[in-house]
């Protein structure tokens, strides 16, 4: 068995960790280990390769401020590039150094009379750390849906986020199943090779246009070598966003109606066949769902060897996908495009905190961390990106470098009191936060009605922020001692 101590041990090297580690050695702090299920880093960034795989965030404000990239190819990255800036990160940082791989996290204990977390992992390897932090995130685990007989399809399957670029495509029949973020940035790239691709969509997506373009050189220069307008073009797409918040995600705003009309009228231009038009236009209101920005899948839809199937799916067999009311598609290769179990952040993952509690149990169908970072119960463990700091608007990274900063100071305040202080959240913050939240969802447009998997099955929000990422930032701008409770023993 292989135990290793130290004082702070990062679940993740995506984003969240490498950003973290970089900030802890920008802080002097370089006793801590980063966890990795994996053989290399990247998380999301490494786990999608699918055909067409890009971020939805323009590339200068999807970075981190404190490490930024100058010479992005374009104003959208690719998956591979923003891969390609994350192994540049743990290089530049010499983060290897810091990093465990195979080491998924099985299960954490906490000690209250030591003060620290025993974390049980993959490869008998067991850590010994004051702190806990987890860069997991919920986009990480595949979501099948319980189709009878998913299992018993002869062809190759995959789900999008395990891409198994060895499967030939080309002259196929290939069926893909959702419509979601992944679908309509690899479904283009599919149509292109497959002899007949078929779309098998539960609810239309509402997409609008995407303003992408490769940065010319003289851009790129300018970027490197004149930090103010590098700055200025990252305020810039901030500022974009940000404003989009007020104007499409209030309920009953005249904007909203506006931005609604906008929509349906590209889907108009992009798709003459006004039966195939109607077909691809949600019901509910725009923000309700994720807004999808594209400028290839509505045009993708209207290709001849494309077509939408809305008729539910009863079952899958060996060749193909069984139809409600019988019907049968045949099929050379299936493709998965139905999300990630983010009603289950934890995964495989069990943590046990004061008195045995289990997380798991507590959170009972509704994740939630006060202000999004930590739980009553749970001493010295935060999380990134958890429970309601997502957004449908803006970019997480700017969420989540806040909360880096917030955490940092919460680990200074419990290390001054001590070397086996602990720090818990009041159990009354959190039931305060959950109400205020619950309050500020109520006029926001993914209350409105429909189903998405911003809500758990009772209705409630648990992902999603309901506001701007600036009154976000101001709430945790300061870590504020007496929502915790300091234990020491």
């Amino acid at each position: 068995m292989d135990t290793v101590e130290t004082n702070i041990a990062i679940i993740g090297a995506g984003f969240s960790g490498i950003a973290t580690a970089i900030r802890l050695l920008q802080e002097g702090t370089e006793d801590f280990v980063i966890l990795e299920r994996a053989d290399e880093i990247g998380g999301t960034w490494r786990d999608n390769i699918y055909p067409g795989v890009a971020c939805d965030v323009a590339s200068h404000l999807y970075s981190l401020s404190f490490a930024p990239n100058p010479d992005w190819s374009h104003h959208y990255a690719g998956g591979a590039e923003i891969q390609r800036y994350l192994l540049h990160l743990v290089e530049r940082y010499e983060l290897r150094r810091f990093m465990r791989f195979g080491a998924e996290v099985l299960s954490g204990r906490f000690d209250a009379q030591a003060g620290r977390w025993t974390l049980s992992c993959a490869g008998e390897l067991v850590v010994d750390t004051r702190f806990l932090i987890s860069g997991a995130g919920a986009l990480k685990d595949p979501r099948i849906p319980p189709i009878p007989g998913a299992e018993t399809f002869a062809g190759p399957a995959m789900h999008s986020a395990r891409w198994d670029p060895t499967v030939a495509l080309a002259g196929k029949r290939i069926g893909v199943i959702g419509t979601g973020a992944s679908a309509i940035q690899l479904v283009p790239e599919v149509a292109k090779e497959a002899a007949r691709l078929v779309v098998f969509q539960r609810t239309p997506p509402w997409v609008m246009s995407q303003r992408d373009r490769a940065f010319t050189a003289i851009e790129r220069w300018l970027f490197r070598h004149v930090t103010p307008l590098r700055l200025l073009k990252r305020l810039s797409i901030y500022l974009r966003h940000e404003f989009a918040y007020p104007a499409s995600f209030t309920a009953d705003r005249w904007t909203g109606r506006v931005f609604r009309r906008l929509l349906i009228n590209h889907i108009r231009r992009q798709v003459r066949d006004p039966d195939l038009a109607r077909a691809l236009t949600p019901a509910y209101r725009p923000g309700c769902k994720r807004i999808l920005i594209n400028n290839a899948y509505l045009p993708a839809m209207a290709r001849d060897n494309v077509s939408l199937c809305t008729t539910p799916i009863a079952a899958v067999d060996e060749t193909g996908v069984i139809l409600e009311g019988g019907d049968h598609h045949e099929l050379d290769v299936l493709i998965w495009c139905t999300g990630f179990t983010v009603d289950d952040p934890l995964g495989g993952l069990r943590l046990y905190g004061l008195e045995g509690r289990d997380l798991a149990q507590t959170w009972d169908g509704r994740p939630s961390a006060y202000l999004g970072l930590t739980m009553p119960g749970f001493p010295n463990a935060f999380m990134l990106l958890g429970p309601n700091t997502g957004l449908g608007h803006n970019s997480v990274v700017f969420m989540m470098e806040g909360q880096v900063e917030w955490i940092l100071q919460a680990l200074r305040h419990v290390s001054a009191a001590g070397p086996r202080a602990w720090l818990d959240c009041k159990p009354e913050r959190l039931e305060q936060f959950l109400a205020e939240l619950d309050r500020a969802h109520e006029g926001q447009v993914w209350a409105t009605g429909c189903q998405s998997w911003y809500l758990n099955e009772a209705g409630e929000n648990f992902t999603i922020w309901p506001g701007s990422t600036l009154s976000y930032r101001r709430r945790i701008r300061r870590f504020e001692p007496d929502d915790f409770v300091l234990g020491c023993t």
